[in-house]
């Protein structure tokens, strides 16, 4: 049995058990820019509790977990 074949039966059992397939496109993480732009995102999360506008407004419209 091919490799090709293999992949096929398992996608089949997993399939027949209740699966689906999903695929997901991440960034990779070796490609140039990919460190100074992570950096520059954790910089504006790291400096977010200092710009309280945009939480202020997600709590003012969210309803408490409990509810």
């Amino acid at each position: 049995m091919g490799t090709r074949d293999r992949v096929a039966s398992h996608r089949d059992r997993m399939r027949k058990a209740g699966y689906r397939l999903v695929q997901t496109w991440v960034p990779d993480v070796r490609t140039p820019g990919f460190v100074d732009e992570a950096r520059r995102q954790a910089i504006l999360v790291a400096e977010a509790d200092r710009r309280g506008e945009d939480q202020d407004f997600i709590e003012a419209i969210s309803a408490p977990w409990d509810e």
